[in-house]
C-alpha cells in the first residue's frame, strides 16, 4: 500500500526539518512525501530543496488558509493511505507507517488512529500534555471525544467519498472531517494505543481562552453542517475531556 504524507508550511524553517527528516526515517518505503508550502519569505524552502530528492512533489503557491492548503495535497496525493503531518509535528519513531500499513491490511479498516504527545517547543524530550486517545466507542463523540488528527490515517477512497477538509471552518475543520467520516458515514477504524505523533506546544486552536470558545463555537457549527444532533453537554465536555492530558504524562 503506498502512503501519501502531506505536510503544510509557511515560514517554518525552525521545526521543518524535523518534521521531513521524521518521515523521511520511515522503514516503509512506499511513500509518497508531498509538501505543499505557502510562500515562505523565511528559510523553509531552502531547507525544503535540500531534502527535494526525498520528496515526490513540492507545491509553493499562496493559499486561503491551511486546510486549504492540505486539500491541495490531498488533490495531489496517489497513495491508498493519506496522513497529514504539520510543520510542528513529527512522528516518534521510524516503524510508525509500517505499523500503520500493517494495521490497515490485517484489519481490513478504512481509518487508524493512535496517540499523542504534545512537547515543549525547543526541548522536544519535555513531555507537556499526552493525549490518550483509548479505543474508539461511536457514542464517545457525543461526550466530546475525537481523536487527535496529526495520528489519524484514513484511505484516500474515504476522501473521495466523503469529501475533503471543509474550508469554511477555520479551526474545527479537521474535527469535523473526522465527525463526518467516522459518526455520520460509519467508516470503519482501528485503534493503536501508542504515541504516533509529537506536536511542539503552540497549536492554533488552543493558544487562547478566546481562541478555544472561537474553536467551541465551530464545534457546534461541525455537528450542524453534517444534520447531526449533538448530546445536551457534549460541547461543554469536549474542552473539558482535554484536562487529564495534563496530568497523563
Amino acid at each position: 500500500m503506498k502512503v501519501s504524507i502531506i505536510t503544510v508550511c509557511y515560514n517554518s524553517s525552525e521545526t521543518i526539518e524535523s518534521t521531513i527528516q521524521s518521515v523521511i526515517s520511515q522503514n516503509y518505503s512506499n511513500i509518497e512525501y508531498i509538501i505543499v508550502d505557502g510562500l515562505s519569505t523565511d528559510d523553509t524552502l531552502k531547507i525544503v530543496e535540500r531534502y527535494k530528492n526525498k520528496i515526490a512533489k513540492i507545491v509553493s503557491e499562496k493559499d486561503n488558509g491551511i486546510y486549504d492548503a492540505i486539500n491541495k495535497g490531498i488533490d495531489q496525493a496517489t497513495g491508498d493511505i493519506v496522513a497529514i503531518l504539520h510543520a510542528d509535528d513529527f512522528y516518534t519513531n521510524a516503524n510508525v507507517i509500517s505499523t500503520i500499513v500493517d494495521s490497515f491490511i490485517k484489519q481490513n479498516i478504512d481509518t487508524v488512529y493512535g496517540d499523542l504527545q504534545y512537547v515543549e517547543r525547543i526541548d522536544t524530550t519535555i513531555v507537556k500534555r499526552n493525549w490518550i486517545s483509548g479505543s474508539y466507542r461511536k457514542e464517545n463523540f457525543l461526550k466530546g471525544w475525537m481523536p487527535p488528527h496529526p495520528s489519524f490515517f484514513a484511505r484516500k477512497q474515504c476522501y473521495e467519498k466523503f469529501g475533503n477538509f471543509n474550508t469554511d471552518l477555520k479551526s474545527a475543520a479537521d474535527y469535523e472531517l473526522m465527525l463526518r467520516f467516522l459518526y455520520k458515514n460509519n467508516c470503519s477504524v482501528a485503534y493503536i494505543p501508542q504515541v504516533l505523533v509529537k506536536m511542539r506546544v503552540g497549536g492554533k486552536s488552543n493558544v487562547s481562552l478566546m481562541n478555544r470558545i472561537k474553536a467551541n463555537r465551530e464545534d457546534k457549527k461541525a455537528w450542524e453542517m453534517n444534520g447531526l444532533s449533538p448530546s445536551m453537554f457534549t460541547f461543554i465536555r469536549k474542552p473539558l475531556s482535554k484536562l487529564g492530558q495534563f496530568f497523563n504524562k
